[in-house]
């Protein structure tokens, strides 16, 4: 029997996995993460980007239409749907993060929720939770061809690079595609793979996870309507390897030898609207604050003379003076801060008048980054450490080693269904939160997986 390639190995375990390979451990978890993503998508709706992205895409028509979550009134083409919804799930940089690093729901979901509402035969619940695995598997292999992707990224931004390819992945599932199709639809989808660092901290990063769902999905469709790519594309030095230096794939397990990654790596939550890096280092310096008040009673801004952060070295989030919410979310410096002056970090922290007030522009004025040898850039094994002194010559120090929502310590099913309730509560009736908490929580049982999208656009008046 000839070894199968790493291709199509892929496209035999994309087409070969079946709903009896799910476990009770990958279905809660991967529950968890739609939901998530659904909360984030939801809130996204409100910012400037999605609402530019939707003004464009309302531009195409089609027969087929699936809606825009938060609208509705609105519907696009599929396409486009994944587009504008991937693009919300990311516009606030809210969404989950995985290990090696990348975010990896916002490229998988709103592709799937995307066709399943333009397919003729409705996908259940279960295919709808098969297929997003799918989807996240292959983003989890394709990382661990790497051991430059365990850290904190330096060149492009990894959804944009296998976030398409779990995209493409999972929407080949949900449509039945051959092995060989399952293939094709890879290789397609590494034609529209990559995007630069340059443009994180900008309105333009969200866009990488919208291109991510919508490129995917479009590959998924050209394979099945026959278009070729490599068979070999993650074999060959010219294909897939081109992302990684170190690039030394493996094929994927047959049926019989095949686990689930989610089943041993779980994700991260974030609490805050920023760059996962954020979370340490907010943590640190609420804790710092919380000592420096412990000592001298009242935290007050005169009494600071420096703040010095150890972090891991990262240059696309080491931003001193922030003048947008996209560079606030990518900088160390803000957050840190915001924390200090605050006592808190939420959602309004990151808007324009927050941003440009006198008193925080005078904390980062006082403000030093080290980045010592032993912190490594990794989300795994990175800390963020907060020390502020005083002109009285006093000095507390905070270190934060693992955040509440990290996969070492992850948020409580209690607290995640309350990230989702406030952030969809904004834009949804009760009816339509309620609903979408019921459709998830209950998703391996649900018969028909288009209901989820009644109640993503069941919108409260004040939103419409």
């Amino acid at each position: 029997m000839l070894r199968k390639g790493i291709t199509e190995s892929f496209g035999a375990a994309i087409h070969a996995l079946n709903t009896t390979r799910l476990t009770d451990g990958v279905i809660n978890r991967s529950k968890r993460m739609m939901l998530d993503t659904l909360g984030v998508g939801l809130l996204g709706t409100r910012t400037a980007v999605f609402n530019k992205a939707l003004k464009y895409s309302q531009s195409f028509t089609s027969v087929e239409r699936s809606s825009v979550w938060g609208k509705s009134q609105i519907t696009l083409p599929p396409h486009y749907a994944a587009f504008v919804n991937g693009i919300a799930v990311h516009s606030m940089d809210f969404d989950d993060t995985w290990h090696p690093a990348t975010h990896p729901s916002g490229a998988v979901l709103p592709a799937l929720q995307a066709l399943t509402e333009s397919l003729p035969s409705r996908p259940s619940g279960l295919d709808l939770l098969l297929a997003f695995n799918v989807g996240i598997e292959v983003q989890g292999r394709l990382m661990r061809f790497s051991r430059e992707a365990y850290n904190i990224p330096e060149r492009f931004h990894p959804p944009s690079v296998v976030g398409v390819m779990g995209s493409a992945a999972a929407s080949a599932k949900l449509l039945g595609l051959s092995p060989a199709q399952c293939s094709h639809a890879l290789a397609i989808a590494a034609s529209s793979a990559g995007a630069p660092l340059a443009n994180a901290a900008t309105q333009t990063k969200p866009l990488h996870i919208g291109n991510a769902a919508r490129r995917g999905l479009e590959a998924a469709q050209l394979a099945q309507m026959g278009l070729e790519g490599n068979p070999a594309i993650l074999d060959m030095d010219c294909g897939f390897r081109v992302y990684y230096r170190d690039y030394s794939p493996s094929a994927m397990p047959d049926s019989s030898d095949f686990k689930w990654i989610l089943e041993d790596q779980d994700v991260a939550f974030k609490r805050i609207p920023a760059h996962l890096g954020m979370h340490w280092v907010v943590d640190a310096a609420l804790a710092a604050r919380a000592k420096l008040e412990n000592t001298v009673g009242n935290f007050d801004l005169s009494q600071i003379r420096q703040i010095t952060l150890r972090v891991p070295p990262s240059k696309y989030v080491n931003c001193p003076l922030p003048t947008t919410e996209h560079q606030a979310r990518h900088s160390f410096q803000f957050n840190a801060c915001s924390a200090l002056l605050d006592n808190k970090v939420t959602v309004s922290s990151y808007s324009e008048a927050q941003i440009n007030r006198p008193a925080l522009k005078e904390l980062l004025s006082k403000v030093k980054v080290e980045t010592p040898e032993v912190n490594l850039p990794s989300f795994d094994k990175m800390y963020c450490e907060v020390e502020v002194e005083t002109d009285q010559g006093q000095s507390f120090v905070a270190r934060c080693d693992t955040f509440y929502g990290h996969w070492r310590k992850p948020l409580s099913q209690e607290d995640l269904v309350e990230k989702f309730s406030s952030h969809a509560s904004t834009v949804l009736c009760t009816e339509g939160v309620e609903g979408v908490i019921d459709v998830i929580g209950n998703m391996e049982r649900v018969r028909d997986s288009s209901a989820l999208g009644s109640y993503l656009r069941m919108t409260s008046s004040q939103h419409e």
